[in-house]
């Protein structure tokens, strides 16, 4: 989530009010107008979100929802997963840390909120490491993620596992790390974008959203998010928090815009790694919806 380069991008009109949530001819500042919306709504609602998430990251996930305004819910066991699909406004899956329970608690999630037509976030952690991980996000393809998010690798071994262009044959993860570039995933996501209808995010030194027929490229973050656990887990679980109350690509966008301001900011009164992470709560808290929309992103035809 760190500017290395600011790509050139022709400036492009997107049309935001279809029914499928997908970009054809509108300007930025209507980008910015639904941005504002979605964080207003939230702070407003405080809608509920449940997350199966990553049992090293759970405290980190939970704040972050708190602090954009959400109302946080983590469960592991089928049933509680069940009635939270059903009762949250959005739900974040993270397959991270894998438990024996998760072979029945994720598929009959994952089924319950499809069945529902409740939004839901994927994250595809450490794709590629083991048959039950790999068993579980095959079957995911089905339900449709209305938000996938990841890093380049992971978004690269996802679109391969589901058989779409632009994916590798295998996962080129290092554990939870990347080896690849963001733009080196693009074709991936366009493509994992197109399958589910909804939004992919692929998040590194300049992140990127799309929706399969446009790429939004959000600037700013820190140094530091590297060398805290859960920034990108913490990412997709506000992502869920903003999916509850904007289309796939809006939330996946306003959710990295506030990653990348809060980061930013919080790097400026950080003194390492520890204290970054209590000024990065802060600041998500804290920043404004108007500064959130603003955070610099360029956007292009894909």
């Amino acid at each position: 989530m760190r500017v290395d380069r600011r790509a050139e991008i022709t400036p492009l009109k997107l049309d935001l009010g279809n029914a499928s949530g997908r970009m054809n001819m509108y300007n930025k500042e209507d980008i910015r107008d639904r941005m504002v919306r979605t964080v207003d709504t939230v702070r407003r609602t405080n809608p509920m979100v449940g997350s199966i998430t990553n049992t090293v990251t759970i405290n980190f996930v939970a704040n972050a929802q708190l602090a954009v305004g959400g109302s946080a819910a983590m469960v592991y066991l089928p049933d509680e997963a069940v009635f939270l699909a059903n009762a949250g406004g959005a739900t974040y899956v993270n397959v991270g840390t894998l438990l024996p329970i998760y072979e029945q608690t994720l598929p009959r999630m994952v089924k319950a909120l499809h069945e529902a037509g409740r939004p839901w976030v994927l994250d595809p952690v450490a794709i590629g490491i083991g048959s039950l991980r790999t068993d579980l996000l095959r079957q995911f393809k089905a339900y449709k993620p209305g938000v996938i998010r990841g890093n380049a690798s992971e978004i690269l071994a996802l679109a391969g596992l589901w058989g779409l262009d632009g994916g590798t044959d295998g996962s080129n993860v290092r554990g939870v790390d990347s080896t690849d570039p963001v733009i080196g995933a693009k074709a991936a996501a366009v493509s994992l974008a197109k399958w589910t209808g909804g939004a992919v995010a692929v998040t590194g030194r300049t992140d990127l959203v799309t929706d399969g027929s446009v790429a939004a490229f959000s600037h700013g973050g820190s140094h530091f998010m590297r060398r805290i656990t859960g920034s990108g887990c913490s990412l997709g679980g506000v992502a869920a928090v903003y999916a509850t109350a904007a289309s796939p690509f809006i939330a996946a966008l306003t959710a990295v815009a506030a990653f990348n301001l809060a980061a930013s900011r919080a790097e400026s009164k950080a003194d390492g790694p520890g204290s970054f992470q209590v000024a990065f709560i802060d600041e998500l808290y804290k920043a404004a919806a108007e500064d959130i929309a603003n955070n610099p992103f360029d956007i292009e035809e894909v």
